[in-house]
């Protein structure tokens, strides 16, 4: 694909809790009778997880078809791949919040070299962290400990459990190190600050010569790729909603839930019709 040829939209959107929702978030406040038909998008251990909407996929098919759609999540390639978004397969993806663009399903090399480089001149290393947070987690509240992509680590916690305070503490700790930390459900993300969704983005926008880049998100390491494109969208749920970020380019949606994932799609595609090929 070159600039000449390619659509002149670029949207980079989050998935979970943005474009797709879990059985949980997926906050139908209307009667039973009166609930959207819905798709499930991602099987997981053989039950389905993920949804959105038979309106959003409509309008997601419709977007994708005429601009550049990159799907754009913290969740690594293996866990990116379970989800069947409507359409055809999009050709660039950026997962693992960056560390890895998909071309066409495989992980770009020179992507990742460019990546590893600048984590390793700006931050501590991935072992460092990794201790801290399992010195500094108690069992009685932390669930699991995962790596990703031997890039960032994460918690599941019992929010429920979780002492006040202790994400704040992390966060003043891992700051000083170079690496942010977010809560997200029961999630606690400790990821290094050069590991972005924005780089990523900008890096798609120009192999692809887009000349406006839109994208949506929920969660603070959206915020980098909300604040890097031309216009973008947040949902009325979520971290970002929850400590009242905003931006002047970024618009902030009243509906939650599925629900916004929708909304989000429409608002979208109102934007990229414009430039649509």
């Amino acid at each position: 694909m070159n600039a000449s040829t390619s659509p002149a939209a670029l949207v980079a959107s989050d998935l979970d809790r943005t474009l797709i929702y879990s059985a949980a978030a997926l906050q139908l406040a209307m009667p039973d009778a009166e609930a959207p038909r819905l798709l499930c998008v991602e099987i997981y251990e053989r039950r389905p997880l993920s949804y959105m909407t038979e309106t959003a996929a409509g309008l997601l098919e419709d977007l994708a078809a005429g601009s550049v759609f990159v799907p754009t999540t913290t969740r690594t390639r293996e866990q990116y791949f379970r989800i069947h978004l409507p359409g055809p397969a999009p050709r660039f993806a950026i997962c693992a919040n960056g560390g890895h663009l998909l071309v066409d399903g495989e992980s770009d090399p020179d992507w990742q070299t460019q990546v590893r480089e600048r984590l390793a001149e700006s931050c501590a290393p991935l072992k460092e962290v990794r201790e801290h947070l399992l010195a500094a987690a108690d069992p009685a509240w932390l669930l699991k400990e995962r790596i990703a992509e031997d890039l960032f680590a994460y918690l599941v916690v019992d929010r429920a459990l979780l002492p006040e305070g202790w994400v704040k503490e992390l966060s003043e700790w891992a700051g000083r190190r170079g690496w942010t930390v977010s809560l997200q459900g029961r999630k606690i993300y400790a990821v290094p600050r050069p590991l972005t969704k924005s780089a990523a983005m900008r890096e798609v926008a120009r192999r692809t010569g887009a000349e406006l880049t839109l994208a949506a998100g929920d969660s603070l390491l959206d915020a980098d790729l909300l604040l890097a494109a031309d216009r973008g969208w947040r949902p009325g749920h979520g971290e970002l909603a929850d400590t009242g970020w905003s931006a002047p380019h970024v618009e902030t949606l009243t509906e939650t839930g599925v629900a916004a994932g929708e909304e989000i799609l429409r608002r979208l595609s109102r934007a990229a019709s414009p430039y649509a090929t």
